[in-house]
């Protein structure tokens, strides 16, 4: 019956090995005050010595009513107030406005604690619904605290459905940023974590999707976003300890995920579902929820001490090293003596960003295909909290550089004796040079043909001259513009054998002449 009201509720109707650093980091405790034998979960902060959590104990005075997943009590939100100790003692109903005759968990305030994010079945305006398929999936709903202390003007958020769950909701620090859970169609898998955006008059834009650095196949819930930026949420979808564990991302100001998820090690997760971790960062202290063995029967909440650790980021970004351009879809590896600790791949921003140990030494790596390797290597300090910030540049495999000049790397172009027609081959190559002057938008590039020795050096400079428009035609009828593109004829002026005039050479010797090159004249 373990984690029915969670999981039932949201996605019914919704090799890792810890270091002993994040083992020890963390001192745990379960709550026996606030825990009921039923469930008892998701703990939010309210203000200061208060916090929300969701329970499922048995207390209501009417609508004594049972779920029939599980034989418990609707979930209702509670108020607590904590104790020095962090223990959560007094709880009573929160509102009888905003809890209802069905579920009610999960809650988000603004900053100055007058409008609440929370999650609740569909049911609005009295009216419960159902999909094609009878499910009644959750929403997320937002309500504003009325001069009288009481909470009302309850609105569904737009992007809601009665085909699909949201739920789950955490605000950033300035309340500019809304994070939740959903399983909407075009996820990574089964329910992701998405954000928007929201204005000063309460209005949000469209639901972006945190991006699979942070999804997986399978399921992600419970985000949590801490006052320094860091995102803490729970997933089933990486090889953990368990069912959910716990994991911290760090993300960027835009608010795209580009940290590879770390997970929090075997005190705050176990062999069971561990989730809805927050943290108070100013004491480091905070809560998080968990059905393993020990507790009082189903879902229970527990709270923690995080012991202060030396521990820097090294944060980077990877660019082309002669364009100085952002290259997404790149793969940093971070080695630590020789060992790979963690790799990540590059999003839109390109940034990367990896928690390491102090007086450490490390080396980062960068690849990306159709690109040479990079890396560099460094040394952290004795300082905890001390960011590191480092540029791999990779250099693009398409372009080449010989006796000081740069070419876009292909199989040399050749023509017939006397022809300037594109042969099949050439074509080819062509293409190789399109791809890269499309991968870099402000490259320049100046074309040159070249014949053999055979004929007279006039005929041969008008032969280069139209091989060089053939090439350049093809060129520029494939989408490249045409004041990125020059070509030049040099007939028989730049030999590349001893193959001149009167001297006797195979057919095979002459048509190396019979050239066309693409030199980079600039980058940016």
């Amino acid at each position: 019956m373990k984690k029915n009201i969670l999981f039932i509720v949201f996605l019914l109707l919704v090799g890792f090995t810890a270091s002993s650093q994040i083992e020890d980091r963390f001192e745990i405790r379960h709550l026996t005050d606030v825990n009921t034998k039923n469930s008892d979960f998701g703990v939010s902060y309210y203000g200061k010595n208060q916090v929300i959590f969701a329970s499922s104990r048995k207390i209501r005075s009417v609508r004594n009513r049972t779920w029939r997943q599980n034989s418990q009590p609707y979930l209702d939100l509670y108020l607590g107030f904590v104790a020095e100790n962090g223990d959560i003692l007094g709880s009573t109903l929160f509102s009888s406005e905003i809890n209802t005759r069905y579920h009610e968990s999960n809650v988000a305030f603004t900053p100055d604690l007058k409008t609440v994010y929370f999650t609740r079945n569909n049911y609005f305006g009295k009216k419960y619904k159902k999909d094609e398929d009878g499910m009644n999936h959750l929403k997320l709903l937002r309500a504003h605290l009325k001069e009288d202390g009481t909470w009302g003007d309850f609105e569904e958020l737009t992007f809601n459905s009665d085909l699909y769950s949201v739920g789950h909701p955490t605000l950033s620090k300035d309340g500019k940023t809304l994070y939740f859970i959903s399983d909407m169609p075009g996820g990574e898998g089964n329910t992701d974590i998405y954000f928007v955006q929201l204005s000063e008059g309460g209005s949000y834009g469209s639901p972006i999707n945190a991006g699979p650095i942070v999804n997986t196949r399978s399921r992600e819930m419970f985000p949590y976003l801490s006052e320094s930026g860091a995102l803490y949420f729970s997933s089933d979808g990486r090889t953990g300890l368990g069912n959910l564990d716990v994991y911290k991302s760090i993300i960027s100001e835009n608010g795209t995920v580009y940290s590879n998820p770390e997970n929090l090690g075997n005190r705050i997760n176990s062999t069971k579902d561990d989730f809805a971790f927050i943290i108070d960062e100013e004491t480091l202290s905070g809560y998080f929820s968990s059905n393993r063995d020990g507790g009082k029967g189903d879902d229970d909440i527990y709270y923690f001490k995080e012991t202060v650790v030396c521990e820097q980021y090294a944060n980077g970004v990877v660019r082309d090293k002669r364009s100085g351009a952002l290259l997404a879809g790149a793969m940093v590896t971070l080695y630590k003596d020789g060992v790979i600790i963690e790799k990540v791949k590059t999003g839109d921003n390109a940034r990367f960003a990896f928690t390491v140990e102090c007086q450490s030494n490390y080396k980062v790596v960068g690849t990306k295909k159709g690109c040479s390797q990079d890396s560099e290597e460094f040394i952290t300090t004795a300082e905890a909290d001390f960011e590191l910030d480092f540029t791999l540049e990779l250099m693009d495999e398409g372009i080449v550089e010989i006796n000081g000049k740069d070419f876009i790397k292909i199989d040399p172009i050749y023509f017939d004796l006397n022809k300037s027609k594109i042969r099949p081959n050439a074509s080819i190559e062509l293409e190789k040079v399109i791809a890269v002057m499309k991968r870099y938008p402000q490259m320049i590039v100046q074309l040159g043909s070249h014949t053999d020795s055979r004929y007279s050096h006039e005929y041969n400079e008008a032969l280069s001259s139209r091989r060089a428009a053939s090439s350049l035609k093809y060129i520029t009828s494939r989408g490249i513009d045409r004041t990125r593109i020059f070509g030049r004829g040099y007939g028989e002026t730049q030999l590349v054998n001893w193959c001149s005039d009167g001297k006797s050479c195979s057919e095979e010797e002459h048509q190396l002449n019979r050239r066309t090159e693409f030199v980079i004249i600039r980058y940016n």
